[in-house]
């Protein structure tokens, strides 16, 4: 193995790269006297997480690695092939080769090295866990597990992925859209968008003040069936600052000729479209993909606000309002937000959605976003034939159905032939119909055609959710048992697992208890423990 070469290279696919030139790297490295190299390395951890025993031995990470002719060579490095087997498992590879190889062929005498010392950084894992400190040290490889990895782990070691990102994107020339069509393949999109930060909080002014306004076409696709509401939808568009086509679709020929005249007095809307709709069946969801299908399937347009006349009558005022504004705002909330929103999508040809953040300002969605809608969606996906890993509790969702979206990126939504018996007819069911599912596919949609999603938010939402956000998260671990995120997210699944029983509930029995009872429970069998080391307690105290 080997015999023709002087130096021969283990890689993989688990990294992008090369971030910098690897002249730097090669450079380096010849000056250094050794049998075989890496660019980063595991440092000995004990115990091995792996195993929960033993020790994990320091070794160079196995994404690269060089060998050079005496080991290559050498006999112990072929009989070392010939004995690896191949195991079915990630943890299992690792076990097999990765953490052993390094430590085999250093106690044969081999001499290794690595280009980056582990022992600079303050973690076991610094190509991962110190990814941006190791990238200000010319690092030329970004491990692909930073966008896909648990992000509670991620945040269990502080690990700054965005940091990481932007020192890619600043201080080197590689290309950020390699990143993002690769990335978008493989993520789930929660952990995607929480793992790099895929969320944008905009300024009312424009942040490129100077930059060109060269955003292409730009379209308002809007959903008319309150025509009280029509001017409201207009002045948004007031905060689009180019010219744009207004888009609406209604439900009656007197509604059409009263949108023509409201859109025929804004200066900015270049062109108007109305068109009434076949069936009133599906509300807004069956009107843009029915009722539009042609004008998102051909080239017409390159970006496309999605908005409809929400109201929400079923809930009271305030509620209703919120719910709204945190639409309307989070998308055009003014001409130099709006401005940022456009040269986000101009500077980011990987970006195929934008949404508003998910609304949880006293609706119960985190966590719970799925509603009556999972199996529904999972259905659509497989009629329009899409493959999408979906998120298990909160999909990254176009709630609300108000978003822009570049239409190459949902071209499978609009390709499928809907017909209006698809959708669910009046009076339209409050959850679970397919309106609620493709509401919560769209970002799934764009996934599959290699697009990310963005969150956006204007600042004054911004800070209102997130002390809002703070303030319910911080009650809710307050009567946890520890402070640990991890730990409190494991002691609930765990009692979810249960049914929510504490251990003495009858097996019969019909309520579930609530956390003062788990709390009862678990003082109850430390006070059964402590009696049966030290005696009956309220008994003989000590004074």
């Amino acid at each position: 193995m080997g015999r023709g070469y002087d130096e021969v290279l283990l890689v993989n696919h688990t990294c992008y790269g090369p971030i910098f030139p690897f002249d730097e790297l090669f450079g380096e490295m010849e000056k250094r006297d050794c049998d075989f190299w890496g660019v980063t390395a595991h440092k000995e951890i004990t115990p091995n997480p792996l195993t929960g025993k033993g020790t994990l031995a320091y070794h160079l990470n196995s994404n690269f690695i060089a060998i050079r002719s005496r080991m290559l060579r050498a006999g112990a490095f072929r009989r070392y092939w010939k004995a690896i087997q191949g195991k079915a498992t990630y943890e299992a590879a690792i076990l097999e080769h990765e953490s052993v190889f390094t430590d085999h062929f250093r106690r044969l005498g081999f001499v290794c090295e690595c280009y980056l010392d582990a022992a600079r950084y303050g973690t076991h894992y610094p190509a991962l866990l110190d990814a941006d400190e190791t990238l200000t040290d010319r690092n030329p490889l970004l491990k692909r597990r930073l966008l896909f990895q648990e992000p509670s782990h991620l945040e269990e070691y502080s690990v700054d992925v965005p940091r990481a990102l932007d020192i890619v994107k600043n201080t080197s020339d590689y290309d950020m859209e390699l990143i993002w069509r690769n990335a978008v393949r493989a993520a789930p999109l929660r952990a995607l968008t929480t793992n790099a930060a895929l969320t944008s909080v905009f300024p009312d002014t424009r942040i490129n003040a100077d930059g060109p306004k060269n955003w292409g076409r730009i379209a308002v696709c809007a959903h008319v069936f309150y025509p009280d509401m029509v001017d409201e939808l207009l002045d948004l568009g007031e905060n689009i600052p180019c010219q744009y086509d207004f888009i609406a679709t209604t439900e009656t020929e007197e509604k059409k000729k009263l949108i023509e005249v409201a859109a025929g007095r804004r200066s900015n809307v270049r062109r108007t479209i109305v068109r009434v709709v076949e069936r009133n069946r599906g509300r807004d969801m069956s009107a843009l993909l029915i009722s539009c299908r042609d004008l998102f399937l051909e080239d017409h347009y390159d970006l496309v606000c999605r908005l409809h006349s929400k109201k929400t009558p079923h809930l009271h005022t305030g509620r209703s309002n919120v719910f709204k504004r945190h639409m309307f705002q989070n998308l055009l909330n003014s001409p130099g937000y709006t401005a940022n929103v456009l040269d986000m999508f101009r500077d980011s040809p990987w970006m195929g959605v934008a949404v508003p953040s998910i609304i949880q300002m006293s609706y119960g969605t985190l966590g719970h976003a799925w509603g009556a809608n999972r199996q529904r969606t999972v259905e659509v996906a497989e009629r329009i034939g899409i493959q999408a890993q979906f998120d298990p509790y909160t999909p990254v969702g176009a709630f609300g159905s108000m978003f822009w979206f570049r239409p190459n990126a949902l071209r499978k939504l609009f390709a499928h032939e809907w017909v209006w018996e698809d959708f669910e007819a009046e009076p339209y069911p409050l959850d679970g119909t397919l309106g609620h599912a493709i509401e919560r596919l769209v970002s799934y949609v764009a996934q599959d055609a290699g697009y990310t999603t963005q969150q956006i938010l204007c600042r004054r939402l911004a800070e209102w959710n997130f002390g809002v956000l703070e303030y319910k998260l911080q009650k809710l671990t307050s009567v946890l048992p520890n402070a640990n995120f991890s730990a409190q997210a494991d002691f609930l699944h765990h009692w979810k697992m249960a049914n929510y029983r504490s251990r003495d509930m009858p097996l019969g029995a019909r309520t579930a208890p609530m956390m003062p009872q788990a709390w009862r429970d678990f003082l109850q069998a430390c006070r059964r423990s402590l009696a049966y080391r030290f005696g009956r307690l309220g008994k003989n105290p000590i004074v």
